[in-house]
């Protein structure tokens, strides 16, 4: 449980250091290339994090889902606000499609690759030709 809960601070802290980054959509989308990562590689500790009586395991994934959203939402207005990223993007929606990737089980390149078409699905001035 220990390290599943360093595992999400240390995401936590990577997302906070990059609200500093000079480019707001590259730093948005390189924590959800960490996420990803994350996900794809610690969702069976996750798991494995037994539950009690008093609903000990849902109290901690509650905690952990709230500060992993709130980097996410940090990130995401930042790079909103600097117009990288389309204006009526919302948090939980890009958070589930990262989730999604990461659920894949593909290898990195692969999931470097999905993420990069989310990416571009995010874009605020899409080309004519993806309409």
């Amino acid at each position: 449980m220990a390290v599943y809960a360093e595992e999400v601070a240390q995401l936590c802290d990577r997302g906070a250091a990059l609200l500093g980054d000079r480019a707001p959509g590259e730093a948005l989308f390189g924590w959800l290339q960490a996420f990803v990562a994350h996900v794809a590689s610690k969702r069976a500790l996750a798991l494995a994090i037994p539950d009690d009586q008093g609903g000990r395991r849902s109290g901690l994934f509650a905690g952990w889902h709230t500060a992993m959203h709130a980097t996410a939402s940090a990130l995401l207005t930042r790079a909103q606000q600097a117009g990288a990223v389309r204006a009526d993007l919302e948090v939980t929606d890009l958070l589930a499609l990262a989730t999604a990737i990461a659920l894949t089980g593909a290898d990195p390149g692969r999931t470097g690759r999905l993420l990069d078409l989310v990416r571009r699905g995010t874009d605020p001035t899409p080309s004519s030709k993806a309409r």
